[in-house]
């Protein structure tokens, strides 16, 4: 059995290349061992198996866009810095030099000529070579034989998004990515800038991350005041390598309240980020969507955008990836807000969710990124500064709006249930299809089979 729930453009009634279905991919019915949340073996065996042997979202291309800009990735025990070289293509290397093992970048992001290693002031250029040991005279000839340059990691782009590969057997980034590579090309993501940059410390396993970002099925229970403003039963696709999408169409109450027809707070902020008037809107909560859809078409005529490309769907909903392994993207025309569920180097059990909204700026009254993202008061739209990455310890209150404080919230509940001996593994409905795809390429990593 599986549920069809297709996407249709309300003004013209036609289906949207863009919203087409994937073909069904089969996952089983199997009843996963819940030691992958918390055991340390299987943490291990992700890092040796997985982790070092696909591609990694290291961060978007608009950290990099002159030579010499760079920005440090870290993952686990490891540390790597991605940076622009003189020619416009972009290079990635351990970060550690070779002569005693420091760290060379400590910054999070930055623009260099080379990089000079805090410990002993060796000097590499931007690819990587080695241009100046401190002191050559006093070293041994065939002591300095030894390769000293940065020990280099594969780094392609895509979409406006740059990857690390810690392996040469995965295939290319954008082959490995398939459809997705070409649905995220539409948004321009590298035109759009990081406005907004959290770090915070959850008390969970890395992929407790992962599955409740990637179902809607708990937004009644944990999220009620979201089903005012959203359909939570829609479209997923499934696509090879463990990629997914699914729409999440928002600006009208979810079919769980059918008989829902004042436009509330929620429908309101959506409409407004239109470029609708709320207080002049004479429709009801179930025409707001498609209201949304034409002022949205409108507004971009006036100001020039490229939206013809985009379905109504897209003008509307949050249509939102997952990039296996550890990766979520919410996509809309204006902005992007990309999730990476991090594990820890140590404790299986806390992991580190790191958040970053992207905005393509335009100087026009009334446009801006969606409210519903949850931008500090005060934040800079423009592009024109790079926001520090604000971080956050366990134990604090991560502060990113009403409903990823409830996400923080109860995640941790969850990890202690998923150690308790009457849990015997997850039981997934077609609503979290994307969770039993993640899992089942996470197996085939595990199990030696990629």
């Amino acid at each position: 059995m599986s549920f069809d729930f297709r996407l249709w453009d309300i003004h013209t009634g036609v289906h949207h290349p863009f919203n087409d279905r994937a073909p069904r991919i089969d996952n089983g019915t199997g009843r996963p061992d819940p030691k992958r949340y918390h055991g340390p073996d299987y943490k291990d065996a992700e890092w040796n198996r997985m982790w070092t042997q696909t591609w990694l979202l290291a961060g978007p291309t608009s950290d990099l866009r002159e030579d010499g800009d760079f920005v440090r990735f870290d993952i686990a025990d490891e540390s790597f810095i991605v940076v622009r070289q003189e020619d416009g293509s972009l290079k990635a290397h351990y970060n550690v030099c070779p002569h005693r093992g420091s760290q060379l970048i400590l910054a999070d992001f930055g623009s260099v000529g080379n990089f000079t290693c805090p410990f002993h002031s060796w000097q590499f250029a931007l690819d990587g070579t080695n241009i100046k040991v401190t002191d050559e005279f006093s070293f041994h000839p065939e002591a300095l034989c030894h390769d000293r340059n940065l020990t280099p990691v594969r780094c392609e782009d895509v979409a406006g998004l740059v990857f690390i590969s810690l392996s040469n057997d995965v295939p290319p980034l954008r082959e490995w990515l398939g459809p997705v590579a070409d649905q995220l090309a539409s948004y321009d993501i590298g035109a759009m800038n990081v406005i907004q940059h959290k770090q915070t410390e959850w008390a969970a396993n890395w992929k407790g991350g992962v599955d409740a970002f990637y179902e809607i099925y708990h937004l009644h229970a944990v999220h009620p005041e979201t089903q005012g403003v959203m359909d939570d039963r829609t479209q997923i696709d499934l696509y090879p390598n463990g990629m997914s999408r699914q729409f999440v169409p928002f600006g009208q109450p979810s079919p769980r309240f059918p008989d829902q027809i004042s436009v509330n707070d929620g429908i309101k902020m959506m409409l407004r980020d239109a470029g609708i008037d709320p207080d002049a809107f004479e429709g009801t909560a179930q025409d707001s969507r498609a209201a949304i859809q034409v002022s949205k078409r409108q507004r971009a005529e006036r100001f020039g955008l490229d939206y013809d490309k985009f379905s109504d769907t897209q003008l509307s909903d949050s249509t939102i990836y997952g990039i296996f392994p550890n990766v979520q993207i919410g996509c809309h025309p204006e902005a992007v807000f990309i999730h990476r569920f991090l594990p820890h180097p140590d404790d299986p059990n806390r992991f580190t969710y790191d958040t970053c909204i992207l905005f393509a700026h335009v100087d026009a009254p009334g446009y801006g990124p969606p409210a519903w993202m949850g931008l500090a008061d005060g934040t800079d739209t423009t592009g024109m500064t790079r926001p520090e990455i604000e971080r956050v310890p366990l134990g604090e209150p991560p502060n990113l709006g009403q409903v990823l404080d409830q996400d923080s919230e109860l995640l941790p509940i969850v990890q202690k249930g998923s150690r308790s001996r009457g849990f015997r593994g997850p039981i997934w409905s077609e609503q979290e299809a994307r969770l039993r795809h993640f899992h089942a390429e996470l197996d085939r990593y595990i199990d030696g089979e990629i």
